[in-house]
């Protein structure tokens, strides 16, 4: 620890006391140093003084270029939207950390920590701002003030009751007194205590903030709230979705433990969906920010169908094969994707969302995102920046500052100071940076006793300081610092200075400015915005920047030096590397740092957010979307018919897509269903399939009176018939020859891939595959045919879901429609009154097609295309999966004839 190593600054009050600017969640019992001494000429600030002055002003100053910026961004600008000019966002905790005192009052202080969002918050609800804000929060975990020091304190009053197990428990005996309610360990929080919290934050200076109350007892909200284990809301999202996200798996374990979290889990996005809703109004925007809130969107989508959401995931996305290792996989990936657009802070982290997708809950995906339930998902990359007006105010207007800076080269004089500052946390690389600089005084002695790294790790939360890997970390990251300073150490003097705790915000503006290299060595992160901070600060100076490629940040800041954090010998000759650098050289790659941190701003960054958000939502209301069925329009027109033709493709339409084809077989409420339709007189019912006929005759052709087409028409079997006719009987096949040669070749290629011979088709299947592998695959595949096959021969290549179909030119299903809907007429003297045609293929276009050209009322037509409605199709109606087919028919197997026979 800094305070027990020898030559360490001189000893101050502790950084947590209440002068400091920024407190840790949890007190450290030993007393821990200031970075530097008391300066007696510079004021200490109040914090939570400050926090009290956000809450009773609004008025954050703003300057031109940001003005100019939120004036590209407007509500008036997209009237086709309807927008209310108001967002509503989701954060897992809301800025302050709450106190409550004995006697009721609330004490507010900044919440470390998420300084770019927060900032973000802060200019979406400026007086400049275009947008009214509203930030929904948890109130995070709440602390009771100690009750005051005298004996004739009322125990009655405290507002932390005492347990029920212990032995000195009073039991009333004189019946004349009402026995007291049984205590219950924890916090007391009224009803009165909300309001008066809810009221005292209705007009911060992030906007209106609306508390997310969670405690088991609270059943209304008139009642008592008994805070008991508050930690229980973050388990979930941080023990299992925070370190699997990060590349951490843990050890087996029963599940116990983990079915309670998910609970928990489900329960704070419920409560958070519950609260959005009390204030949301149509054409609000509902942006929800990160991995606590997964569950959110979804939920709010199931509510309210044409809400407008946006959602941000500010923390790395890992790849499909880690994102398995999560139980709940599918859970999190559906709930996102009830966004209408999700964000990512780098292009990996969105390639491996929309891999995930696809891999995991087979949506088929596009440049621009997902299609998924009916609808097309947007995803999109926005890097995140930082507040850099807010940050030069912090780092440049603060009197105290310049003194600190001083005090800090004073006491470091002659030597070269290297700073981090991280999370306690193993992603963040802590470690790693501590013996990559052990190897720097070993390789480059020349060094000892001239440069000193000041370390800062924050302090996590209360609920991960329980768990022992942390604990095991900070014991390993004080045993490094010892070492390293016994080594290469001396009386006078260590070469680290290691301070486990939250800095005052001018102790460390001061000491980034104060720095001559910033060493960055996380091993997995999000965007590290102590980077960026540094960066800013770091205008005069020009220190150099060295950053760990696993950063999200190394991919916007190029001009930093590059380092692999698991290479120790790279950071080692990389801080030397710093060190020496010319002043010409740390001048050119500070000015281009610093160009790209002042341009991309976290203004910048919200503002491009919602203008794409926008964008996507206007370009969704603009485009062809086919409309979902009217089924009352489809009831009516059902009723007042004699004749009616139904036709159906199978997979994907009447059973769900499968990776094995033969799997696809139909359930019993499908046959239930279908024979009932066929048994009316009046329905001519069809399957129209791309299956081979001894597929359709094992699983549908006991129903005698369903038609059946195999093989996209090129076997017929009309109802009530045995009889199957080859209606490519006299084709010429010499080309499967040649088909089944190249499908060869790429299924030698492709692990996974199979062929499928029909008697007229062939059919190679890669579902199986990897889907960006078998997607080139086929891509290759389709080419070679294209290039050799159907320059020789009359043949359709077909592209399906996940296959390539080749059969002959002159048989499609658009061919059947027609044939069908000319033999109706043959043998009932007239065209039929109701058509029903359904599908979800590509292949299904050629029927929607036929019903489109042929003679048919238009309102005796029902074309209906299975999946998302942003699909390109030439259907007029569409259902959004084989579940609502079912139901669909079901209605019509139900409705009443009002026709008489």
């Amino acid at each position: 620890m800094a305070s027990s190593l020898p030559g360490g600054p001189p000893a101050g009050p502790s950084l947590m006391s209440p002068g400091a600017l920024d407190a840790s969640v949890n007190i450290p019992t030993q007393r821990t140093p200031s970075l530097v001494a008391d300066n007696p000429n510079g004021a200490q600030n109040n914090f939570s003084a400050d926090a009290r002055t956000d809450i009773d002003s609004r008025s954050a100053s703003i300057s031109l270029p940001l003005r100019e910026i939120l004036a590209s961004t407007k509500p008036d600008q997209h009237p086709d939207l309807g927008l209310s000019g108001r967002i509503i966002s989701a954060a897992f905790c809301i800025p302050y950390k709450l106190q409550i005192h004995h006697d009721g009052e609330w004490e507010l202080k900044h919440r470390p920590g998420t300084a770019a969002l927060f900032d973000s918050f802060a200019n979406l609800a400026s007086p400049d701002s275009h947008w009214s804000h509203t930030l929904v929060g948890w109130t995070g975990e709440i602390e009771q003030q100690s009750p005051p020091d005298n004996s004739s304190y009322n125990f009655q009053n405290n507002r932390i009751a005492s347990a029920t197990n212990k032995p000195w428990a009073p039991i009333p005996v004189n019946s004349s007194q009402k026995p007291q309610p049984p205590p219950i360990d924890g916090i007391r929080v009224t009803a009165d205590d909300r309001h008066r919290l809810e009221s005292q934050v209705s007009s911060s200076k992030f906007g209106n903030i609306l508390p997310v109350w969670l405690s088991d007892e609270l059943d209304s909200p008139d009642q008592e709230m008994q805070l008991k284990d508050q930690g229980r809301w973050r388990r979930y999202a941080e023990r299992e979705i925070y370190t699997l996200f990060h590349y951490k798996q843990h050890g087996p374990t029963d599940g116990r433990s983990e079915r309670q979290w998910w609970q928990d889990y489900q329960r704070l996005n419920n409560m958070f969906a519950d609260r959005i809703l009390e204030t949301y109004k149509p054409g609000d925007i509902v942006w929800i920010h990160d991995y606590h809130l997964f569950l959110l969107p979804n939920i709010l989508r199931q509510k309210v169908p044409n809400i407008y959401i946006g959602f941000f995931l500010h923390v790395p996305f890992p790849s499909s094969e880690f994102l398995r290792c999560l139980s709940k996989r599918k859970d999190i990936l559906t709930g996102a994707l009830g966004a209408n657009m999700i964000g990512f802070q780098s292009h990996t982290y969105s390639r491996h969302f929309t891999s995930c997708c696809t891999r995991i809950l087979a949506f088929s995906s596009t440049k621009g995102g997902i299609d998924a339930y009916g609808a097309h998902v947007a995803v999109d990359v926005f890097p995140i920046g930082i507040d850099v007006q807010t940050v030069r105010k912090l780092a440049y207007g603060d009197p105290n500052i310049e003194n600190t800076i001083f005090n800090i080269k004073t006491i470091y004089s002659g030597k070269k100071i290297i700073v981090g500052r991280d999370r306690l946390d193993s992603v963040r690389g802590v470690t790693q940076k501590l013996m990559a600089f052990e190897m720097f005084l070993e390789r480059y002695p020349q060094w000892r006793g001239k440069v000193v790294l000041i370390q800062v790790t924050s302090p996590t939360s209360m609920e991960e300081q329980k768990e022992e890997p942390d604990n095991k970390l900070s014991s390993q990251i004080s045993q490094l610092v010892s070492t390293i300073n016994g080594r290469f150490g001396s009386i006078s003097f260590s070469p680290v200075q290691y301070y486990p705790q939250y800095l005052p915000r001018h102790e460390y503006f001061a000491l980034l400015r104060a720095a001559d290299v910033g060493l960055i060595t996380s091993v997995r992160d999000g965007m590290n915005t102590t980077s960026l901070e540094y960066v800013v600060c770091q205008h005069k100076n020009q220190g150099p920047l060295i950053l760990s490629e696993f950063s999200g940040t190394a991919g916007i800041l190029e001009d930093a030096i590059h380092i692999n954090p698991w290479d120790l010998t790279g950071v080692a000759n990389a801080i030397n590397t710093a060190l020496t650098m010319t002043p010409e050289t740390k001048a050119k790659k500070q000015s281009a740092l610093y160009e790209h941190v002042t341009t991309h701003t976290v203004v910048e960054w919200y503002d491009e957010y919602l203008k794409r958000l926008l964008a996507n939502l206007s370009s969704f209301n603009k485009s062809i979307i086919t409309p979902a069925l009217d089924k009352h329009k489809l009831i009516s027109q059902y009723r007042s018919a004699r004749r009616r033709l139904f036709m159906f493709d199978y997979d994907g339409t009447l059973t769900p897509i499968v990776k094995d084809p033969q799997a696809a077989i139909p359930s019993d409420r499908v046959l239930r269903t279908l024979k009932s339709l066929a048994a009316d007189p009046k329905n001519a019912v069809w399957i129209i399939s791309g299956r081979d006929q001894n597929f359709l005759e094992e699983w549908m052709g006991h129903i005698t009176e369903l038609g059946l087409s195999a093989e996209h028409g090129c076997f017929i079997r009309k109802p009530r018939s045995e009889e199957w006719t080859n209606l490519a009987a006299k084709a010429n096949m010499g080309w499967q020859n040649d088909v089944l040669e190249i499908f060869q070749y790429f299924t030698e290629r492709t692990p996974g891939a199979f062929i499928e011979r029909k008697r007229v088709a062939l059919t190679w299947h890669y579902r199986p595959v990897d889907p960006e592998y078998g997607a080139h695959q086929a891509k290759e595949c389709r080419a070679e045919l294209e290039r050799t096959v159907a320059t020789k021969w009359p043949v359709d290549i077909m592209e399906g879901k996940a296959n390539l179909e080749v059969r002959p030119a002159f048989v499609n299903k658009g061919e059947i429609a027609k044939r069908l809907i000319d033999e109706y007429a043959g043998v009932h003297g007239h065209e039929p009154e109701f058509v029903l045609c359904l599908g979800d293929d590509f292949t299904d276009e050629d029927m929607f097609r036929a019903l489109k050209s042929s003679d048919l009322p238009p309102d005796h037509v029902f074309s209906v295309t299975v999946g998302a409605s942003s699909k390109q199709t030439q259907a007029s109606w569409h259902l959004r999966e084989p579940a609502d087919v079912i139901s669909t028919v079901t209605l019509l197997n139900n409705s009443k004839s009002a026709v008489l026979e």
